[in-house]
């Protein structure tokens, strides 16, 4: 399987790239330190199209959520696998949203080989520390779905009770 890995700090790259062909993984095709360089790499030809691209979230310039936006546009079958220190839910729904392959946080080491591993097998991976986030969500998505249908009931009770009352004056007033 082939790897490349864009982050914009060459410390990042290298220990990825030693972690995964160390342990049989993948082989690193390329290192890019920005969204241009990512872009620039990936659409220079087939030969350059890694099987997987782990991306960092925030890199200088064009970010990485922009950079994916970029090569899914450029190829809709791109893998991409974000690996970053961000588990902001806005960027998490943005990745999600794009078609990402995954969305890893980069402290979390001992998930990177195998979430390579089931991105390049067509599974979608989320990290522990992300799945938290996108859980507390939809909890308080929930929540406020819940206080809004109440507030909503509580309307249309209130409705039919002054349309009740309302009408059981019409009735009272026409009967006098």
């Amino acid at each position: 399987m082939k790897v490349a890995i864009a982050d914009d700090d060459p410390i990042v790259c290298s220990s990825l790239q030693t972690i995964l062909t160390a342990t049989g993984t993948a082989d690193v095709l390329w290192t890019a330190n920005t969204g241009e360089e990512t872009c620039k790499r990936y659409m220079a030809g087939p030969a350059h199209r890694p099987d997987v691209l782990l991306v960092d979230v925030q890199m200088p310039g064009m970010d990485g959520i922009e950079t994916a936006r970029r090569i899914l546009e450029f190829d809709k079958a791109a893998r991409i696998l974000f690996l970053t220190t961000f588990a902001d839910r806005q960027y998490i729904a943005q990745a999600v949203a794009l078609g990402a392959r995954g969305y890893l946080i980069k402290q979390d080491v001992a998930s990177i080989c195998p979430a390579v591993q089931a991105v390049m097998a067509g599974q979608i991976v989320l990290g522990a520390e992300v799945l938290g986030k996108l859980a507390d969500s939809m909890k308080e998505q929930g929540e406020h779905d819940a206080r809004h249908q109440g507030e909503a009931e509580n309307e249309a009770v209130a409705g039919a009770a002054a349309a009740r009352a309302a009408g059981a004056s019409a009735r009272i007033a026409r009967c006098a």
